[in-house]
């Protein structure tokens, strides 16, 4: 006897991710503590989800208290997810500052971003381009 799929939704885990709230002003310092926490993190410490691609586990940084972008936010985000990757998953950021965005952009590194689609997913709530001469739906 066989019977078909279970009617409704599939069952999905509600998981929560770690978050991880850098503090301001970064100091050199704190680089190998906060590497440490998110190594915890992502080792099954706090409760840390599967939020990434391919169910890789992520940790969110919320970054909006690091203060005025630098070279020192530049490397210790640079640090925090080769710390991440080393451990098999990533960081996400959360509440970035534009200013910062731009310089990890001009210092050639890509973080996701809390809200911002992964890269290869569509955007939510972005329809494609209609072709003049296509009817109305």
């Amino acid at each position: 006897m066989s019977s078909g799929p279970p009617a409704g939704l599939p069952v999905v885990e509600d998981r929560t991710l770690a978050v991880l709230v850098l503090p301001g002003p970064v100091r050199r310092a704190d680089v190998a503590g906060l590497c440490a926490a998110v190594r915890t993190l992502l080792d099954g410490g706090d409760g840390s989800g599967r939020g990434g691609r391919g169910g890789e586990p992520v940790v969110v940084c919320d970054v909006g208290g690091l203060g005025p972008p630098g070279l020192a936010v530049v490397d210790l985000l640079a640090r925090l997810e080769l710390t991440a990757r080393r451990a098999g998953g990533r960081i996400r950021l959360r509440d970035p500052d534009p200013a910062l965005l731009a310089l990890l952009d001009l210092v050639g590194l890509r973080f996701q971003v809390e809200g911002q689609a992964e890269k290869g997913e569509p955007a939510l709530g972005v329809e494609e381009a209609v072709e003049t001469g296509d009817p109305a739906v």
